[in-house]
């Protein structure tokens, strides 16, 4: 039992350490709930996103491939793109093309704001990659079964913490009044902390 528990242990604080600035992210993306999003895109888009965030991680218990952390830290480009795209997009183009929900009878198989959700979440995985990589590979089959399991359940957690936080009354006024100015901001700044977090910019040979 002693092993059960240390196992869970193990898979809280690996994922709680590299989750801690989802809570923000994931609070932004609550406030936007009946203008830009419904809960279940966020939910889905979490959950897919953290997926393959677990199947790239997953060479390291095969023994496999061990990615270089500095490449690693390419994915906070996308975070950035997707920054960069919502600052200079017309408001009305945002809410009529990208936020819209699909009629009835047309809507894809994923809405476009479960893979919005999906891509920030995967994109700011570069820090869960370089820890999930090591403990997968010190794993055995039935400890990974029971880290990921653990983690699937957190990210439930990490949800419903995020959606009481953007529910408070002060949270939730100033992220509805402000929330559409401050994602682009947020987005960009989390895409330059990753690549600056992995040491990206030594790919760069005049920045090493």
């Amino acid at each position: 039992m002693e092993w059960f528990i240390g196992t869970v242990a193990i898979a809280v604080t690996a994922f709680t350490a590299t989750n801690i600035d989802d809570i923000l992210i994931l609070t932004i993306f609550f406030a936007q709930v009946d203008r830009k999003f419904r809960p279940r895109h966020i939910l889905i888009g979490q959950y897919l996103g953290f997926a393959v965030l677990i199947l790239a991680s997953l060479p390291g218990y095969f023994g496999g491939l061990i990615i270089d952390h500095k490449w690693i830290g390419l994915l906070g480009l996308l975070p950035i793109a997707i920054g960069i795209k919502q600052l200079f997009q017309k408001q009305e183009e945002v809410t009529v093309q990208t936020c819209a929900i699909p009629e009835q009878g047309k809507s894809p198989l994923i809405a476009p704001q479960t893979y919005h959700v999906a891509v920030v979440t995967f994109a700011n995985g570069g820090d869960n990659i370089g820890i999930y990589v090591p403990l997968f590979a010190s794993s055995n089959s039935v400890s990974l079964a029971i880290t990921i399991a653990t983690f699937l359940i957190l990210i439930a957690v990490w949800c419903y913490a995020a959606y009481q936080f953007s529910t408070h009354p002060a949270i939730a006024k100033f992220l509805s009044q402000y929330s559409d100015a401050i994602v682009p901001f947020v987005l960009i700044g989390l895409g330059i902390y990753i690549l600056y977090e992995s040491e990206t910019y030594q790919l760069i040979p005049f920045l090493r």
